[in-house]
């Protein structure tokens, strides 16, 4: 089996999770800057197989846009097309980066760490992919 990828997409950082080959687990991979998603995935790519990449799509909670929502489009729409062999999905985001914070509190992440922005990116793609894999089954 190969893995399944999760992007949490923003502007300036995206948090990026994966599962493992047999997609029984989701684990932060890492957080990246959002302009250099592309080259990164390339060159993880390169090494590992994915069969599926899934991108958070934010919305509020009726279903109308946000300001974060034409940016992740966007990348879905590049991803498509730089990876035209990888189907990509977009997922519900909701309450994922509010889920990550109270994940780092439960983990008893100091405050410094907590403040790192980075972490709740990649702990917010880790919740939304390990929540599309429990879906899915």
């Amino acid at each position: 089996m190969a893995r399944i990828l999760a992007i949490d997409y923003g502007r300036k950082r995206t948090g990026i999770a994966v599962t493992d080959p047999l997609q029984i687990i989701a684990t932060g991979l890492q957080t990246i800057n959002s302009h250099e998603l592309i080259p990164f995935l390339k060159n993880y790519f390169s090494t590992e197989k994915v069969e599926l990449i899934i991108i958070g799509l934010p919305v509020n909670l009726n279903e109308t846009e946000t300001h974060g929502t034409m940016p992740a489009k966007n990348a879905f729409e590049r991803l498509q097309k730089a990876f035209p062999q990888i189907p990509v999905k977009t997922v519900d985001e909701k309450y994922t980066s509010k889920m990550a914070v109270h994940a780092m509190f439960d983990m008893g992440m100091k405050k410094k760490d907590r403040q790192v922005k980075g972490n709740v990116d990649v702990i917010a793609a880790t919740i939304m992919l390990q929540t599309f894999m429990e879906n899915k089954q």
